[in-house]
């Protein structure tokens, strides 16, 4: 049952086999076993991708609830004053993983001996499900609505520029300023190129356009930190050059929108002990 469960999560037996460390035919083996069981066909096979007949569907649901609940009830007995046991998989954003996540891990490992954490650090939005992650951490505008999530922060977003940059271009006065500036475009769903300013009642838009544009925020670090532009990013992102002086804020008397800081879950599946204990702990550590 936990085969044909991993099965259809990865949509191969090939996957599935790399996920439980054993050959690709024992899988294969093991579902044509379940088949015949039952005496029904579970999954469709073509030469791209396995998917669940409508009597695998509902095979799976039944089977993915149960085998949930077996393990959270398993990790439950086992944890009990012991600390949590087994292994937690965490998805988070690279810049603000290496920032804000890894260097307190210390912390959650020591009270949990028994754990065995994998960070993956990743700045894609990535299939929590296919990707087999417990908890992740995301930043800014949630594109899935099905998605389980909880906003556990809201960061200040700031305009950002290293001092030699500003002392070879000037300081701008005013968000318009901005406008004949270097930016350096940051285009990986936190936002747009078109920013609301506010200040005091009034508000002002402006179209932020520059010839430099990455995917990856330690890029967008690297070009401002260098003194190739300004760019529009959360304190999180900058927060140790913030302190040091090698970036600093400027138009600090306007207001831009602030980005949320959520904690989601894969949807489909029972979260674990070990995800909600992780959860709790990192909202205390941010905060």
């Amino acid at each position: 049952m936990e085969v044909f469960v991993r099965v259809v999560e990865t949509g191969s037996f090939s996957a599935a086999a790399r996920d439980f460390k054993i050959g690709q035919p024992a899988i294969s083996k093991s579902i044509t076993s379940l088949e015949t069981r039952l005496g029904i066909r579970l999954l469709a096979r073509s030469t791209r991708r396995l998917t669940p007949t409508e009597a695998g569907k509902a095979f799976y649901e039944r089977a993915f609830r149960a085998l949930a609940e077996a393990n959270e009830a398993e990790a439950a007995a086992q944890s009990a004053g012991k600390g949590l046991s087994g292994r937690l998989r965490v998805y988070a954003p690279v810049t603000f993983a290496r920032l804000h996540l890894v260097p307190r891990l210390n912390e959650f490992l020591e009270a949990n001996p028994k754990l065995d954490l994998e960070v993956v650090m990743d700045d894609r939005p990535i299939d929590l499900l296919a990707e087999n992650i417990d908890i992740a951490i995301r930043m800014g505008v949630l594109a899935d609505s099905a998605l389980k999530a909880k906003k556990i922060a809201s960061g200040e977003r700031l305009v950002l520029a290293s001092p030699d940059y500003l002392r070879r271009r000037g300081i701008p006065s005013r968000p318009s300023d901005l406008r004949r500036h270097e930016a350096v475009i940051y285009n990986h769903g936190t936002g747009g190129e078109e920013w609301l300013f506010t200040r005091y009642s009034s508000s002002l838009r402006v179209r932020i356009q520059g010839r430099l544009a990455l995917n990856a925020a330690e890029g967008v670090r690297a070009a401002v930190i260098s003194g190739q532009g300004f760019t529009i990013a959360s304190r999180w992102m900058f927060q140790p050059e913030i302190a040091s002086g090698e970036v600093v804020p400027i138009l600090t008397d306007w207001e831009l929108p602030q980005i949320d800081l959520w904690i989601v879950y894969p949807s489909g599946r029972l979260t674990s002990t070990k995800a909600r204990t992780f959860a709790l702990w990192f909202q205390r550590s941010i905060g």
